[in-house]
């Protein structure tokens, strides 16, 4: 969607993916079958595609300065996890006063605000030397990310086995396959001279980190608000809210911060920051009250978000602005690949310790499958206790809700081991790099029609 952006202007992309997710929305709400719904939610991936590749293109094209870009991306980054937040307690607030669909026709409104203000506010950019489109490069890229993150999913959720193997080493070879096709053609879809340019791999390297952990551990913070500590999913909703309201300032403050410090010593401490807020987690038990939980979570996620912020400034600033609708959806796809990692090790290494723990913790006498379901999950062993007696019953959840918190601490060492990686890395590849300022874009490419890579076409 990016490259294609690049061609027929991102603006135009933007208000065809907002027309695509806001007739998609409405097609979802009133499925009337699966297969309808299961239509309607592709359509909304492929419309979703473009939202975030074409808003953080244009932003790079939209300020070039960048002291006044890095204040953008800060907004941009606290109003994407700020959406990210409220999302799970407005569905369900909905579902629980509305039918399902309502959870779909939330999206209208915002799709309809941004067709109406875009083309009042937003200018329209594209890159006038890009060729034409290339579909075999699309098709290809997709084949190698798709089944790598297929792959990865599917083996924290149900563990090794060689059809999911085969899935990555596919798009692995896919992937070395549309490497080859960006190197011999004379317009790839991604230009590999960007690896090049100074900090830029690095950039897209500590990205993955920083969703390596913020995904991977998302799980496990609640997991702990609804099964350890017993609260109802709106309640856990609201409650992990608190982190968000806590770092909301943090990305515009990392903006303002990085015009008096080096990024990489930022990135750095960001980093820093996470790894005190996971060994706060260590501490949580299923006794402690619910606030260390949250002063946890709100430390490493202001840590993180503070990393991603600078990261993406980073991003986009290596870029010219002609390759932004690119650069940002490289972005875009390591997040992916680092949220299907954190889930998929952090996940495993959670449930190891939780299968390991239990077998110890759980009373004698109970039946097989009984204590099989127990040993599988925490969700199986609340459905397993609420079969049994009293007594036996308050150790099979005691049994089970320390061995899920054991789980939670050592899946926390492991995200403290990725941060300080991170933190590694971003001091050996970005110290030194700083966004470029296009004050000398004076050579700024033309389209054909004589209009300039940034003029405003309204």
């Amino acid at each position: 969607m990016a490259a294609l952006g690049d061609r027929i202007g991102r603006r135009r992309l933007l208000l065809i993916g907002a027309t695509a997710f806001g007739a998609a929305s409405l097609l979802a709400a009133y499925a009337d079958s699966a297969e309808t719904l299961i239509a309607a939610r592709a359509v909304l991936g492929v419309g979703g595609a473009t939202l975030m590749p074409s808003t953080l293109a244009l932003v790079r094209n939209m300020f070039h300065d960048a002291k006044q870009r890095g204040a953008a991306i800060g907004i941009w980054t606290a109003t994407l996890t700020g959406g990210i937040a409220i999302g799970p307690v407005l569905s369900g607030v909905l579902l629980e006063h509305f039918w399902w669909g309502s959870i779909f026709l939330i999206n209208i409104p915002a799709m309809l605000m941004l067709l109406l203000l875009a083309p009042l506010l937003v200018p329209e950019f594209r890159n006038p030397a890009t060729g034409r489109f290339d579909l075999v490069s699309a098709a290809l890229s997709l084949g190698a990310l798709l089944p790598v993150i297929y792959g990865i999913k599917e083996m924290a959720r149900d563990g090794l086995n060689p059809a999911r193997v085969l899935a990555i080493v596919a798009g692995l070879l896919v992937g070395a396959l549309f490497l080859h096709r960006q190197r011999t053609r004379a317009y790839p879809m991604v230009d590999l001279a960007l690896f090049r340019r100074s900090g830029f791999a690095g950039s897209l390297a500590v990205n993955l980190l920083a969703m390596f952990a913020l995904v991977g551990f998302a799980i496990f913070t609640t997991q702990h608000l609804q099964l350890v500590l017993g609260l109802s999913p709106l309640r856990a909703a609201l409650w992990s809210l608190v982190p968000s309201l806590a770092v909301g300032g943090v990305a515009p403050a990392a903006a303002a911060l990085a015009q008096r410090v080096e990024r990489a010593y930022l990135i750095g401490a960001g980093f820093g920051i996470a790894v005190l807020g996971f060994a706060v987690l260590t501490r949580v038990t299923p006794e402690t009250p619910l606030w260390l939980l949250l002063v946890g979570a709100s430390v490493y996620a202001g840590g993180l978000v503070m990393v991603m912020s600078l990261v993406t400034e980073l991003v986009l600033g290596a870029a010219p602005p002609e390759q932004a609708g690119v650069a940002s959806a490289l972005t875009e796809s390591s997040s992916e690949l680092g949220g299907a990692l954190g889930m998929a090790i952090l996940g495993s290494v959670g449930a190891a310790v939780y299968r390991r723990e239990i077998l110890d913790g759980l009373p004698t006498g109970l039946p097989a499958d009984t204590s099989h379901a127990a040993q599988e999950t925490l969700g199986g062993a609340l459905a397993v206790a609420r079969g049994l007696p009293a007594e036996l019953a308050d150790a099979v959840l005691h049994a089970a809700r320390v061995a899920c918190t054991d789980g939670l601490h050592l899946a926390a060492i492991a995200a403290m081991v990725a941060m300080l990686v991170g933190a590694i890395t971003a001091l050996v590849t970005l110290r030194g790099v700083r966004p470029a300022d296009s004050a000398a874009l004076a050579a700024e490419p033309t389209d054909p029609a004589g209009t300039s890579l940034s003029s405003v076409s309204r």
